[in-house]
């Protein structure tokens, strides 16, 4: 298995640079629409980032509030589970 995955590397590093030292002008159009893609790859890359960031700092934040002994829920009112029905007509 780590023998085929360095050959992918390699072959794809190889690719990478034969294009870069060998590569030649190409007269080629860039539709606009292109753009709009990249702004779609970019914003959910961001996005994405973003959500595993808040996921870690969330954990992070919750092992640091048990180590410290803190109660992130004292302060907060919670409501009574019971429900009062009323049967008078």
């Amino acid at each position: 298995m780590k023998k085929s995955l360095k050959m992918v590397v390699f072959t794809g590093f190889a690719g990478v640079s034969g294009m870069l030292l060998f590569g030649r002008d190409a007269n080629a159009y860039i539709d606009p629409s292109v753009m709009t893609y990249v702004i779609q790859a970019v914003a959910g890359v961001v996005i994405a980032v973003g959500a595993v960031v808040g996921i870690y700092f969330r954990r992070a934040k919750k092992k640091v509030n048990e180590k410290l002994g803190i109660d992130e829920n004292r302060n907060k009112e919670v409501e009574s589970d019971e429900i009062i029905v009323d049967n008078k007509k």
